[in-house]
């Protein structure tokens, strides 16, 4: 039987598709509709299937939402099941992880009624209910300081950096109406850091509520690399797609009702040519920059190899001209790829392949280091699915330089490329050579 689990109607709608154990495909809709963060399935994104699993429950969702004063939301999606929104995140954390005991910890901005929520293994164990919410805060200082909430939350993160925690959010979060915050005088900079310290604080207050070793972090909040990186002496999984979207893998898991075969994140729309990484590294010596579009698609935020764009790190000013191609601001750092075998050696701290955690850099190379010294590092490792870890080798034996700037392949505003047809834009539009 073929289950297709389905996450849409509020924002990044997804589809996966799970065959015995195997996740036979997974995408998000704005990579098909070209509309960020589309909260609709598109017909070009199905493929047979048996059983619809939904990702959370509409019925209840819509009387908190009527309670609260908003309207009701139909659902356009005949489904076979439905799921409790929080229980639909822990399962694609708990059904792709690597053990089984655990603790998990959802938290993101609301589900029906839930904002936060600890798990034994796939029982509920403790929740927080709307209108006390670590999520909705967060985007709501993100919206405060003229950002896009539900999309730049990480551009807070990032600013976070640059600014000092001066004002005390706790007393927000509990408000009824998050986004009805007033403005804040003074700096946006520190107003980031200041819910940033907050989320930090709170989520590690969470952490000490999980007597067991191994934890799994799931929920949109997932994704704040920096407040993950502050857990210690716990064994973490992070499903890379941690957000609404990857629920739908979670919706399922759950009708399927058993571990899958996680082999990794790249699931999506698939671009089959060949690439020679000779080829890749002989334009980045001699332009610095060029994309990889190439095999199937991430399912998750995140490029790692298969959409991204490339560049020497060893380029003084090589993280400006890559955020004037991508019209980003110039604060905004990026990450480094890195050959498993030499990430020790260029960086300290927790790492791993997903870009889920910032490290401290042991090296100069700007390019792919925040302000603060830290950097989302990529370990690419040798079993790694993506034509990135044989291009990483190829410009080891170049440079003898292990590490490439790896940073989305999209512009600013804009889904990440998907197909043959995005990448020709791409390539119209930057300049930029995609292989």
């Amino acid at each position: 039987m073929i289950i297709l689990g389905i996450s849409q109607g509020f924002h990044d709608a997804a589809v996966c598709y799970i065959k015995n154990g195997e996740i036979l495909h997974a995408s998000h809709s704005e990579r098909y509709s070209k509309i960020k963060g589309d909260k609709n399935i598109h017909n070009d994104q199905y493929l047979p299937y048996d059983k619809i699993a939904y990702y959370e429950k509409p019925f209840s969702k819509n009387l908190r939402r009527i309670s609260t004063g908003q309207s009701w939301q139909s659902t356009k999606i005949k489904y076979d099941k439905a799921f409790s929104h929080h229980k639909s995140h822990a399962a694609a954390g708990y059904y792709t992880a690597p053990f089984d005991d655990c603790n998990i910890i959802v938290n993101d901005a609301i589900g029906e009624w839930d904002t936060i929520s600890i798990w034994n293994n796939m029982n509920k164990i403790k929740s927080w209910k709307y209108p006390y919410s670590l999520g909705l805060l967060y985007s709501a200082i993100t919206k405060n300081i003229g950002l896009k909430p539900n999309e730049e939350e990480y551009i807070t993160m990032g600013m976070a950096a640059y600014g000092e925690p001066i004002h005390n959010l706790e007393p927000y979060l509990e408000q009824n109406n998050h986004f009805g915050i007033n403005k804040f005088i003074g700096r946006k900079e520190d107003l980031a850091a200041s819910v940033q310290l907050l989320f930090e604080k709170k989520l590690l207050e969470l952490v000490d509520m999980c007597p067991k070793k191994n934890i799994i972090l799931m929920g949109g909040c997932a994704l704040n690399c920096v407040a993950n990186s502050k857990i210690k002496g716990k064994n973490i999984w992070i499903m890379p797609n941690p957000g609404d979207a990857g629920s739908s893998l979670g919706a399922a898991a759950l009708m399927y009702g058993k571990k899958l075969n996680w082999k990794g994140p790249y699931l999506g729309h698939d671009i089959n040519k060949e690439i020679n990484p000779k080829d890749v590294v002989k334009e980045l010596l001699k332009n610095k920059i060029c994309g990889i579009a190439n095999g199937k698609a991430e399912f998750g935020p995140r490029a790692l190899g298969n959409r991204s764009l490339i560049a020497d790190p060893r380029i003084n000013n090589i993280k400006d001209k890559v955020n004037e191609i991508k019209y980003r601001d110039k604060f905004r750092p990026f990450a480094p790829a890195i050959l498993e075998e030499y990430a020790n050696d260029y960086f300290e701290g927790p790492m791993n392949e997903y870009m889920q955690f910032v490290a401290k850099a042991k090296h100069s190379y700007s390019s792919v280091t925040h302000v603060d010294g830290t950097a989302r590092v990529q370990v690419v490792k040798k079993d790694c699915q993506s034509i990135l870890r044989l291009i990483l080798e190829e410009w080891y034996n170049k440079t003898d330089c292990p590490i490439l700037l790896n940073t989305s392949l999209n512009i600013k505003g804009q889904p990440i490329v998907n197909n043959e047809n995005d990448v020709i834009k791409f390539m119209e539009r930057s300049g930029i050579r995609v292989f």
